[in-house]
């Protein structure tokens, strides 16, 4: 089917496209609620071990940079599991907060980069994200290197190095448009489905193309008459 084709069938049946993007758009209009604010707290975390003595004073301190950099990317990676999370969850059931265990790991978001943990907590409910910030932060210094068997006798340690302290943020642009453009998108592609339907289904014929497809040869055919 040539475009010119696809143009005129859209001009003849534009109005039954348009019905369903101005009913949703009208639903979207009057059901329309902005998105809730979230919050989030940036917590950090120096980690680092203290190694036996080896050879000499200058390889000792080399080697504890070098180690802090994989205890600090390994506690990065640990905060992202389903192990880490379970274990914050029971530290939370202990002061009465039942949070789930996929909606805490789905809120966690971590990051690691000169010996320092990063971890991003984004949390819907403003109460709440203080003590869940707490005891993420108790399980990574408190166990974080216990994670590790190979931390045994190491004497690995992690430390917090900022208060957890909450900022809200407001929803982005993005956020509030994306789902009323999703449901004008496919209000749309509904609409352009019922034109192609009712393409397919009209009886009339319209056009010389029209005639032409059945297989009729046109002798002569019969001009409009153009207004002046």
């Amino acid at each position: 089917m040539e475009l010119r084709q696809l143009w005129k069938i859209l001009l003849r049946w534009w109005w039954m496209a348009a019905i369903p993007v101005v009913v949703v758009a009208g639903y979207v209009g009057l059901t329309y609620q902005r998105p809730p604010t979230v919050y989030q707290v940036v917590m950090r975390f120096t980690a680092g071990g203290t190694p036996a003595s080896t050879l000499s004073a200058d390889y000792d301190r080399y080697h504890a940079w070098l180690s802090s950099e994989y205890i600090a990317r390994g506690l990065a990676n640990v905060a992202d599991t389903g192990a880490f999370a379970e274990a914050v969850a029971r530290r939370l059931a202990d002061r009465g907060l039942d949070i789930p265990v996929s909606a805490i790991q789905g809120a966690l978001v971590t990051d690691y980069a000169e010996s320092v943990t990063v971890i991003y907590l984004t949390w819907g409910d403003g109460t709440q994200i203080v003590p869940l910030a707490e005891e993420i932060s108790a399980e990574i210094t408190q166990n974080g290197p216990t994670y590790f068997p190979q931390m045994g006798g190491v004497g690995a340690i992690a430390r917090q190095v900022d208060t957890p302290i909450p900022s809200a943020l407001s929803p982005s642009l993005r956020a509030q448009l994306t789902g009323p453009g999703l449901r004008l998108i496919l209000a749309a592609g509904v609409g352009l489905g019922l034109v192609f339907l009712a393409h397919y289904l009209d009886p009339m014929v319209r056009d010389r193309e029209d005639i032409e497809r059945l297989g009729v040869t046109i002798l002569a055919d019969v001009p409009k008459r153009r207004r002046r």
